[in-house]
């Protein structure tokens, strides 16, 4: 099965991958915008993700072997790679295991390194949304409310929310197996992973993903790579500040 994605725009392969509990549409904007810089842009489900197929099995080595298949089906062959948190951990072991197809990496909020699992509440609210009496994406977001404070969390997470049928409501992402394997996202890069190729973190200013005990371990794996920071952004900063997060993007791929 081939990952679902929206391609835009002509010219350089540009391919982006969404973290977790997101979609490809999370980056539609920004990838319009890079389309308009002479780049074709893949917009990627993940598998369990937006429209891509549900499937039992979940883990990096997966993903990795998901995005490859992608790029043989599209005849991809040096692309440009970004990828946010999960995303990220995937764009990383592709380009490590893939170094001739990726030309130039981009990681946007996470490390190399092991993350322990934080998504509990998350999942329980996702997991609490009873569609039987939920009829709207304002009656979700209330019960929601009841798990997750912060409005602009909820805001990203509802929009898996779509319409099966008039009226009625329901998850794209494939919650019981994503839940089941929460643990995988955390997942370290594993140790003689190495990329040598030109590569560019971004970490928000207001996120704690990437600290000064990563510097060390990026540059193990990344030896040909720069860390750069995202002002008044935590980790979700191509949303927090997409003005500055293009910027550097566009300056690094340039």
């Amino acid at each position: 099965m081939v990952l679902h994605s929206n391609v835009i725009g002509e010219g350089k392969p540009f391919v982006i991958l969404h973290g977790f509990l997101g979609m490809g549409d999370n980056w539609k904007t920004l990838g319009m915008k890079f389309s308009q810089q002479g780049y074709e842009v893949h917009l990627v489900d993940q598998r369990n993700h937006g429209r891509s197929f549900h499937d039992e099995a979940f883990n990096y080595e997966i993903l990795v072997e998901d995005l490859k298949h992608y790029f043989v089906v599209n005849q991809i062959e040096d692309a440009i790679v970004l990828g946010h948190s999960m995303g990220g951990k995937t764009a990383m072991l592709f380009a490590c295991e893939n170094p001739e197809l990726v030309s130039r990496l981009i990681v946007a909020d996470i490390s190399p390194r092991y993350y322990p699992i934080h998504h509990d509440a998350i999942l329980e609210g996702l997991s609490s949304l009873d569609f039987n009496t939920i009829a709207s994406r304002s009656k979700a977001d209330q019960h929601l409310a009841n798990y997750v404070s912060d409005m602009g969390t909820r805001q990203f997470l509802l929009k898996n929310l779509y319409w099966v049928e008039k009226g009625r409501l329901a998850l794209r992402i494939n919650l019981p197996v994503l839940k089941q394997e929460v643990a995988e996202v955390g997942e370290s890069l594993p140790v003689s992973s190495k990329f040598e190729k030109p590569t560019l973190f971004l970490r928000g200013d207001k996120s704690e993903y990437i600290g000064a005990q990563d510097e060390k371990l990026i540059q193990m794996h990344f030896p040909k790579s720069k860390i750069d920071t995202v002002s008044n952004a935590g980790h979700w900063l191509h949303a927090e500040n997409p003005k500055a997060f293009f910027d550097f993007v566009l300056d690094f791929i340039s």
